[in-house]
């Protein structure tokens, strides 16, 4: 029962408690005798803990009179097969789905008992508890379901139970749209197949209903053929009572511990008592319904393990509503405990489940949120959502679009404000799950979104103490009016200070991000920009700086132009297609010289992941580096004098110096592969000592 109903039913109450009169009251008794029905049934309600052992089951029924014989309409042979083989993909969501129905048929009740019309008033029964009842039999292979609802007619069997896809809850809620009833409903049933589910596992199923209003109640029994009989019957309870005859190769579902796992799977959360072979059954209750306010630390935790199978605690906790652009109840929780070893995998399965109207839909539904959310857990309930006759698959890909999009942009939100609440317990989170946000950067081709998750990134930066982290939003807050952010990528922050390509955006006080993981830099460069602002590799900065080309005035220290002319001309030379130039540079103070490729990221990615099994040539082709030296260096200078007085010994520094500089960069898979070329040098270097 919705919130808004219940106020109107205490409203009521309070009305006709108040010096038990009626005098100062402006209503119709019709309405004042629903409110009346409506506050006993509330009272008649059980509580989890009342009933141990508590089954309304009995074989009371007796089927007397004649029988009438009926076929099927709307080819309903060749749609029964379809129903039983081809329409759900999983046997066991025939309880699912009858048990969905027997939810539909108690809140058709309560809507009747409440509405104060001709039908209410000649209701039998009225106060009977409103539950579902399961019951298994092995040794006569038969399942049972049975509720206590609103029951249905002899002509209400043959047009609900006759007629594939011709649905009784669709039908009704179009009935109280027509009446414009006030208050929600929660009738589940949309396409009136799921009934026809049973014949998936059943030789025969037998129906027993009384109408809430009838004296007599009628068997219903087909199977599944074609042809079903319906016959009056003595000793039918008020409702329904279904009773499954299972197949020979289907008797797994006459075991309470099967149907037991099928209802906590599926059904755990309708919102009428639930009772499996005389114990309730459904006792975790649906959170995401609550008031977020009203659930508990604890709640939290034992539903978090409940739909996650898991055994630590939620690190947050996301209790999500709203009803624009699309009806939303969502809860979801972000572990504690660090990812496993299958949860990083992409196959992983997404650890959302998908309800609409506290019903099961999709245990794992990869649609609702990104694959690289897929450490998410919770539940998501949409009454939008239109589900096709099986209820297994999403009909309306635009509208489950929709929803996918809401939910990122407030889980995006929802981590964006635990960062700013508390950076420090933020940054555990993102040591265990940052490479999730990464991967989300890397494989979205949507801008926007990119953007979005790279407000959650963290770095290190040059103009920071060590180990404190900012963000993207930091960097701007304090960035120059030229709209570039730089990084680097280097394994630590000693090696990020010292490296070559730093030495130039040190000098100049430029700040920098240090990229201390492996794929920092591949998530920067798939980045590409963050509000209006270029993201550049300090590499990719080196390489297209032409005025650290400019050699007019390098002063008295340096090589002369034409020095460093011919001695580019002759590197080259020795190096052949090792590289693609070699320059003289500006932007080098400490070091000898750099090699720039056009995109180190992507670079030390291929050296990584792709260059194991390519031979060297084909290597240096694809990579195509450039060698940029520096003429102020005194072993560049040493180098320049030995081409003439030492050939031998300055080719071998020359390819050393190259050696170096693609493990500086690194681009070199294995730099044990240097030890021979090194030992060489040093072997030439003493030879006159």
């Amino acid at each position: 029962m919705s919130l808004s109903r219940f106020s109107r039913i205490l409203t009521f109450r309070n009305v006709l408690t108040k010096n038990n009169t009626f005098r100062n009251v402006n209503c119709n008794k019709a309405a004042i005798r629903g409110a009346q029905r409506c506050l006993r049934l509330l009272s008649t309600q059980t509580s989890p803990n009342e009933e141990e052992n508590h089954s309304i089951i009995k074989n009371t029924e007796k089927p007397t009179g004649d029988i009438t014989k009926h076929e099927f309409k709307a080819e309903t042979k060749m749609l029964l097969d379809i129903v039983a083989k081809s329409l759900y993909s999983e046997k066991e969501v025939f309880i699912r789905e009858l048990i969905s129905n027997a939810s539909d048929a108690l809140e058709k009740f309560r809507y009747l008992a409440v509405s104060g019309n001709e039908t209410a008033q000649n209701i039998k029964d009225i106060d009977r508890p409103l539950e579902i009842h399961i019951l298994t039999d092995k040794h006569n292979r038969t399942l049972t379901i049975q509720d206590t609802g609103v029951g249905m007619t002899k002509e209400e069997l043959v047009s609900n139970l006759g007629i594939i896809a011709k649905s009784g809850s669709k039908a009704f809620i179009e009935q109280i749209k027509e009446k414009a009833a006030v208050g929600d409903n929660n009738i589940i049933g949309q396409f009136g197949v799921g009934f026809y589910s049973s014949f998936m596992v059943a030789d025969k199923v037998e129906v027993y209903s009384k109408a809430v209003d009838a004296e007599t109640g009628y068997r219903w029994v087909s199977e599944g053929t074609g042809t079903y009989e319906i016959q009056p019957a003595e000793g039918v309870q008020n409702g329904t009572k279904i009773i499954i005859h299972l197949k020979a190769d289907c008797r797994e579902f006459a075991d309470e511990d099967t149907i037991k796992n099928v209802i906590n799977k599926y059904s755990n959360f309708v919102g009428s008592p639930l009772y499996l072979n005389g114990k309730k059954t459904n006792v975790v209750q649906p959170l995401w319904l609550s008031d977020p306010k009203s659930v508990t630390f604890q709640q939290h935790n034992d539903f978090y393990r409940f739909i996650s199978g898991s055994y630590d605690v939620p690190r947050y906790t996301l209790h999500y509503k709203t009803d624009v652009p699309i009806s939303i109840r969502a809860l979801l929780y972000f572990p504690e405990g660090k990812p496993g070893l299958f949860e990083m995998s992409r196959e992983t399965e997404s650890g959302v489940a998908l309800y609409t109207k506290k019903i099961l839909i999709k245990n794992r539904t990869d649609n609702i949120l990104p694959k690289w959310l897929r450490f998410v857990k919770g539940v998501v309930d949409s009454e939008d959502i239109p589900l096709n006759l099986s209820r297994e698959l999403l009909q309306n890909s635009a509208l489950i679009t929709k929803l996918r999009d809401v939910l990122t942009a407030r889980v995006l939100k929802f981590l964006q404000e635990q960062l700013k609440k508390n950076q420090v317990e933020f940054e555990k989170f993102y040591k265990d799950y940052g490479l999730f946000i990464k991967e989300g950067i890397i494989t979205n081709y949507n801008q926007a979104e990119k953007e979005n998750a790279a407000n959650l990134l963290l770095f290190e930066s040059s103009h920071e103490e060590p180990n404190k982290k900012i963000t993207l939003n930091d960097y701007l807050a304090r960035a120059a009016d030229k709209r570039t952010i730089y990084y680097l990528a280097a394994p630590s922050r000693t090696l990020a200070e010292s490296s070559p390509y730093y030495e130039s955006l040190k000098t100049k006080k430029q700040e920098v991000l240090f990229c201390y993981e492996p794929y920092d830099e591949l998530v920067l460069m798939q980045l590409q920009q963050f509000k209006g602002y270029k993201l550049v590799s300090v590499e990719k900065d080196m390489r297209e700086d032409k005025n650290a080309s400019d050699l007019t005035n390098l002063g008295d220290d340096s090589l002369k132009r034409s020095e460093i002319n011919d001695l580019s001309k002759w590197i080259k030379e020795k190096l052949g297609d090792k590289v693609t130039a070699v320059n003289g540079t500006t932007r080098l103070e400490n070091h000898p010289c750099v090699v720039t490729v056009e995109e180190m990221a992507a670079a030390r990615h291929f050296i990584r992941t792709q260059s194991h099994n390519i031979s060297e040539d084909r290597r240096y082709a694809i990579l195509q580096p450039r060698l940029e030296v520096n003429p102020k260096h005194p072993i560049i200078k040493k180098m320049y004098k030995l081409m003439s007085s030492d050939p031998v010994l300055a080719e071998l520094l020359a390819k050393q110096l190259f050696a170096n500089s693609m493990v500086g960069a690194g681009l070199v898979d294995d730099p044990r592969t240097l030890l021979t070329s090194m030992n060489d040098l040093l072997v030439k270097a003493l030879e006159k000592h």
